[in-house]
């Protein structure tokens, strides 16, 4: 049988399994909206309800496509974890462009990185770490 210590030890890693199980995904879905949220500029009075509605839906190609990452990530945690690193750090030399070019301030386009790319990247690495925690608890 098993120890009081040990039993206790069995619920840590229970439950630290679990953590790292739900951080990534909970990371990812409050980024998405985060992202989403962007797709509200698509509403402007001089266009039609129509046009609107049609600007908005394009503003959520983003979401939809991470959306669906996310999915696969939740089925496939190493395959998701690689995707969401790639793309966070694929994208954040054009965002940084995009947003230097703008507001011609190294810091804060290095801020808006950090805002919208690096929670992938962050989401990325947990789901591999959890992929990893898991394997070793087979």
């Amino acid at each position: 049988m098993f120890t009081e210590t040990q039993r206790s030890h069995q619920q840590h890693m229970k439950t630290s399994v679990k953590i790292i199980h739900w951080l990534p995904r909970i990371i990812c879905i409050l980024a998405i909206i985060f992202v989403s949220l962007f797709a509200a500029d698509a509403f402007d009075p001089g266009m039609t309800i129509w046009q609107q509605l049609r600007d908005f839906i394009i503003h959520l190609v983003p979401s939809f496509i991470l959306l669906l990452f996310l999915l696969i990530a939740w089925k496939w945690e190493k395959t998701g974890g690689i995707l969401f690193i790639i793309i966070g750090l694929a994208l954040s030399p054009f965002i940084f462009i995009m947003n230097y070019r703008m507001n011609h301030s190294i810091w804060m386009s290095i801020d808006i990185i950090m805002m919208i790319t690096f929670p992938f990247i962050l989401t990325g690495i947990l789901f591999l770490i959890s992929y990893i925690q898991k394997k070793k608890t087979l």
